[in-house]
């Protein structure tokens, strides 16, 4: 890991910051012109497209009748994986559930003498959840994304995977998943914001992604709604010293172990402690299983930021504005309310990210790449849209009339003025 020392300097133009906030967008010019000719060829082609892509792309040479897993399959890979697995996605559902109930809005009607005023609130029909399948598996991608538009009442969720395996299978079951379909990549997205023979139409796309399938989805941005624009992951832990080098170590390497441009930081006021962890690091890496991966993200994004003190370490996480947040700090809760931008917020020692990821309740979800600043985690409200409602008597109309008409006069616009004018003349 590199470190940086932020003591005493203007931090915020400090060189190695700017380049790993920065890390999502180094291969995205690459990249774009590619994801543009896979989406324009599924919109006129459809299933041929997305046949060939998927081909190309990730080695499966699929027949058009078997671009959608049979809803059977689902059911036995419940019944086949193991009985740990199984009541582990059962518990993490529940919770997930539970706590994302504690987000559905009502609608509302208020009346003001003769005006009746209000907002409904209605579920989407169907949305599109992506679920990776290339680096890792992710049953729980498939919880946090599904489960929340379950509550919300959504009818049809539409799960696209490349190569769903059977803990992804489990897990749609669980969660409820209406319709699966074995298609991945930017050409999944393009399928479901425009529909094939195979694949419907959806409102809104949901769900992680490599590069291909972000760019598709900021592309498509418009043609269908986007839950938001995600890069890859990264965690930042804020560490007075007080808690095992070692777990902290572990942490890090559970966001750098996702992917080569995932990132891993600390900010520590704590020298000697920085030291300890990245040796930790080292020790760990030697015989790590996916070394491969998480060294590189290490060696060229990992981090330690040297601070003077715990409240110049919320104004560097308050600048990275991270996915992941940790406070491994003696009292946590201290440095809360000087938080402000992150997806998520783990407080304390036991409070392990990867809890997060799997089964706390809160979704994992979350906006990347100093978004934190302006998204917010995927939620039940990601799964409905509001209606205004507006009903005015007579008598209402007369109180407001006047004030319409001053209005219109002021902007120019005679069809409104008249549009009010005319419901005053006497019958």
């Amino acid at each position: 890991m590199h470190i940086e020392d932020l003591r005493n300097t203007a931090w915020e133009f400090n060189s190695r910051l700017k380049f790993v906030m920065s890390r999502g967008e180094i291969i995205t010019e690459e990249y774009e012109p590619v994801v543009k000719e896979i989406i324009n060829r599924v919109k006129e082609e459809g299933n041929k497209a997305l046949l060939e892509f998927t081909k190309k792309f990730d080695g499966e040479e699929i027949k058009e009748e078997d671009l959608e897993v049979p809803y059977e399959e689902l059911e036995k890979a419940y019944e086949e994986i193991e009985p740990e697995v199984r009541q582990a996605l059962e518990i993490a559902h529940g919770r997930i559930k539970r706590f994302h109930e504690k987000q559905l809005e009502n609608s509302f009607i208020t009346e003001e003498e003769g005006i009746l005023l209000g907002i409904r609130v209605i579920p989407l029909e169907k949305v599109g959840i992506y679920v990776p399948g290339g680096k890792a598996v992710y049953p729980s991608t498939v919880l946090m994304n599904s489960v929340p538009a379950v509550v919300a009442g959504v009818k049809e969720i539409i799960m696209v995977s490349p190569k769903p395996n059977k803990y992804t299978l489990a897990a749609g079951f669980i969660a409820g998943v209406s319709r699966v379909f074995r298609v991945g990549g930017a050409q999944a997205i393009a399928a479901l914001a425009y529909g094939t023979e195979s694949l419907p139409k959806v409102d809104k796309i949901v769900g992680p992604g490599n590069i291909y399938v972000t760019l598709a989805k900021k592309l498509l941005f418009g043609v269908v709604d986007i839950d938001m624009i995600a890069g890859p992951s990264e965690v930042l832990v804020i560490s007075d010293g007080t808690v095992d080098p070692k777990w902290i170590a572990w942490d890090l390497l559970s966001q750098a172990e996702h992917d080569e441009l995932s990132g891993a930081f600390l900010i520590t006021t704590d020298e000697k402690h920085a030291m300890q962890v990245v040796e930790k690091l080292k020790e760990i890496m030697e015989d790590f299983p996916r070394k491969d991966i998480a060294q590189k993200s290490i060696g060229r994004f990992g981090t330690v930021f040297l601070v003077e003190n715990l409240d110049q370490a919320c104004e560097v996480a308050n600048y990275i504005a991270p996915e992941h947040l940790e406070l491994m700090v003696k009292d946590p809760f201290s440095l809360l309310p000087k938080i402000k931008h992150a997806g998520a917020v783990f407080l304390g020692a036991y409070s392990t990210e990867p809890l997060g990821d799997y089964l706390l309740g809160p979704n994992h979800t979350l906006p990347t790449g100093r978004t934190a600043r302006f998204f917010s985690p995927l939620g039940v409200y990601d799964f409905v849209k509001r209606s205004s409602v507006m009903y005015v008597s007579k008598e209402g109309f007369e109180r407001l009339a006047d004030h319409a008409q001053h209005i219109a006069k002021a902007e120019g616009l005679l069809a409104h003025y008249e549009a009010v004018r005319i419901r005053r003349e006497l019958p």
